[in-house]
């Protein structure tokens, strides 16, 4: 939880969200799950634990991508002068960028199935295991790995030709009912007619 639980009588007028610098290397960021160096920024949420209460602790700005009105709150409880001497912190407008880019980079993130041209000739197909020329077209689909007991989807990216198949396969989480719809609505990079090649590579799913 932390590395520097409060003492009992420390505990009774604990704020719920706090802003300090990290006191030693040992805590870990709850957001991102790596670890808050000394000295570094972090967020602290109060939460009640089975020995008390404490802090769960977040790099400020991991907090303030998922968590921004605990940041929020923090920022109104060190506005009163309940902070550390000398405690700098960035402005909200400067962490609201943060946020900002985030939902960006969410806006942007792409679903399978879709397509692109490969950019390199280094990556290979997961069905066959060949190399995809640089600059041909690969189509990534969603596979299920079992991670510590819990099924999780991934992307993969495979030959247009080989898309039929690992449609096909038992570990395939990409469904082929519906597939050519959601290719195009996914695919943002290739023109309508380089969309009606990749399907006509693709061929018909249901080959035998």
């Amino acid at each position: 939880m932390s590395d520097d639980t409060p003492a009992p009588d420390e505990a009774l007028d604990l704020p719920a969200q706090k802003i300090e610098r990290a006191r030693s290397g040992r805590s870990k960021c709850k957001t991102c799950r790596r670890a808050i160096q000394k000295d570094k920024l972090r967020l602290g949420v109060l939460i009640q634990g089975p020995f008390g209460p404490g802090y769960l602790w977040h790099h400020l700005n991991c907090a303030a991508k998922r968590r921004f009105e605990d940041v929020l709150e923090a920022y109104a409880y060190h506005a009163t002068g309940a902070f550390e001497e000398g405690l700098e912190l960035p402005t909200l407008d400067e962490l609201q960028k943060l946020v900002e880019e985030s939902g960006r980079k969410q806006v942007e993130k792409r679903t399978p199935p879709y397509a692109e041209r490969a950019p390199t000739g280094r990556s290979k197909c997961k069905h066959c295991g060949e190399l995809i020329e640089q600059g041909g077209f690969r189509v990534a689909l969603l596979r299920n790995v079992e991670f510590y007991g819990q099924v999780r989807s991934g992307p993969i990216n495979v030959h247009p030709a080989c898309v039929a198949d690992e449609l096909k396969a038992d570990d395939c989480a990409t469904e082929p009912v519906g597939f050519e719809a959601e290719l195009r609505t996914n695919t943002r990079d290739l023109t309508a007619s380089e969309l009606d090649d990749l399907l006509r590579q693709i061929g018909p799913l249901d080959r035998p």
